[in-house]
């Protein structure tokens, strides 16, 4: 799963403007050699339809990872950034700044440890954290939140999607409809996420898996204006591809026409020794026609071919479908659960886009500057007190209660360790009044979040498998409280502060604020 960067427009220029001025600003102040920390976390979970998801998943990682070790100023960056002129036609970078950049700009010289692909992550927690000089650090910040927050919106939308659809297939159908070449980033986050196939071929056979598809109504349509028919382009479409035979039946009439036809091109392949794979619906009430093209199949001997529907499903619109078929499918003698099982949705633009939040509020924040002692902690302040980060080089640890399950995500000073409590206290972020204790008793186990993954300009983690970063993501949610987990009003997760770095933090906000 590499994605190269190929071109001026995605290597190291790759990059915001005021992150390169700022460097010439650190540069010109003898600061860009300063080792600093700079903390990625997003603030909020994605809001769906008025609804709050519980949770995030981790994604992006591998692929921001494949861009650093890539990407350098070399004379073309070089020449290009010497030409750039201010609003007097005087040069915006000097050349002995841009030297330096030739020399030293690379990202050999940063530490980055972060939370590995895949884990379900929470707000405010750090899910990378970047350690190294200033100048490089400040401009890494651009790519770092382009490659991690669209990603992880992805997977966090399509794991949602995964929960709704209990247990049937998923198909991540967004090629076509997504942001240009990041419909790439977004399928492979939706394949990390919970999506089990995509019909992108390309980025399908880069993961490892095999792309999956259906056909087109114009397909049908060719055939009619030929002066065929429906029956005539399944036919076809069987004798081409018999032991992967999957039919678009809405062209005309589901039930009358695409279903009935559906069924005589399947009893044909039968007879010769093939198995069909099933139907797609694309339109209509998706509920009731696969409920009655269910009844159909299963009358015809087919009960165990697969139901495709797509057009504008989402988490919500799934969850309504599969309601629907528990409520109506007894009506009509129909097995509502088997039926779920079968069902299988395609799902393109509301995945791609994650629509109802269409961006990740994933920040990078200055947070510590290393000092002959140690680090110190940097704060900034805001008048929103969500939108003040927590400082300092901190620890991160996930804890579990008794039943395993995690409960909070907890962030301490960087030689705090739960582990060697007895008792563990629980900060709100925002309000300090606001906190509760458990007892080292109470929990089953606390895990450190963060590993290293990048240093001197290598990795040390290896890019992970698809089926690794799927195994991590469905072990975490099945961690969750299954209050977390709901699509609708789903409980709080908690993150909190040790009391130690809740008091630093309280008594760096009255210091700034003086």
């Amino acid at each position: 799963m590499k994605q190269r960067a190929h071109s001026i427009t995605d290597g190291i220029l790759f990059t915001d403007q005021y992150q390169l001025t700022m460097a010439q600003l650190y540069y010109r102040m003898g600061m860009h050699e300063r080792n600093v920390q700079f903390d990625y976390f997003y603030r909020d979970n994605p809001v769906y339809n008025g609804h709050m998801a519980g949770y995030c998943v981790s994604a992006g990682m591998a692929w921001l990872l494949d861009w650093m070790e890539e990407v350098r100023f070399g004379n073309q960056e070089i020449g290009l950034l010497a030409g750039q002129q201010g609003r007097t036609g005087a040069s915006v970078f000097q050349p002995d700044f841009l030297e330096w950049l030739r020399s030293e700009g690379t990202f050999e010289s940063l530490t980055m440890h972060a939370v590995a692909e895949g884990r379900v992550v929470h707000p405010n927690v750090p899910l990378a954290v970047v350690q190294g000089p200033l100048a490089m650090a400040q401009i890494l910040e651009t790519s770092l939140l382009n490659h991690l927050n669209y990603q992880s919106l992805v997977a966090t939308k399509a794991s949602r999607i995964r929960e709704s659809a209990q247990g049937g297939q998923v198909l991540e159908f967004g090629l076509r409809r997504g942001p240009e070449r990041g419909v790439n980033a977004g399928a492979r986050g939706a394949l990390i996420g919970g999506a089990d196939f995509s019909s992108n071929v390309g980025l399908s056979h880069d993961v490892g898996l095999f792309p999956k598809g259906t056909h087109a109504h114009s397909m049908v349509q060719m055939f009619m204006a030929l002066g065929g028919g429906e029956l005539e382009a399944f036919q076809a479409y069987a004798d081409v591809y018999p032991d992967d035979c999957l039919l678009l039946v809405d062209t005309i009439n589901t039930l009358e026409s695409g279903v009935p036809n559906a069924i005589r091109v399947f009893e044909s392949l039968r007879k010769k020794g093939h198995e069909p794979v099933g139907i797609r619906l694309d339109s209509g009430d998706l509920a009731y026609l696969s409920i009655m093209s269910a009844r159909l199949l299963d009358k015809a001997g087919f009960p165990q071919t697969s139901i495709v529907l797509s057009n504008n499903l989402d988490e919500l619109v799934i969850w309504q479908i599969v309601t629907q078929v528990r409520e109506e499918a007894p009506h009509y003698g129909v097995d509502p659960e088997a039926l779920i099982k079968r069902l299988v949705y395609g799902v393109g633009t509301r995945l791609i886009a994650s629509w109802g939040h269409p961006a990740l509020d994933g920040v990078y924040k200055l947070v510590a500057v290393q000092e002959q002692e140690g680090w110190r902690p940097a704060i900034k302040l805001s008048e929103t007190p969500e939108k003040i980060p927590n400082p300092g080089h901190k620890s991160i640890w996930r804890l579990y209660d008794s039943r395993g399950k995690a409960t909070a995500d907890w962030l301490g000073l960087d030689d705090e360790d739960p582990r060697q409590m007895d008792s563990i206290d629980l900060i709100h972020p925002e309000d300090p009044g606001r906190w509760r204790r458990l007892d080292r008793s109470d929990l089953s186990r606390a895990e450190r979040l963060l590993g290293t993954v990048w240093r001197e300009g290598e990795r040390l983690d290896g890019p992970p498998s698809l089926a690794e970063l799927r195994r991590t993501r469905q072990e975490d949610v099945e961690r969750l409280d299954p209050g977390v987990r709901r699509l609708i009003n789903p409980h709080v997760y908690h993150v909190s502060l040790s009391r130690r770095l809740s008091e630093q933090k309280s008594g760096l906000i009255r210091k700034a604020a003086v």
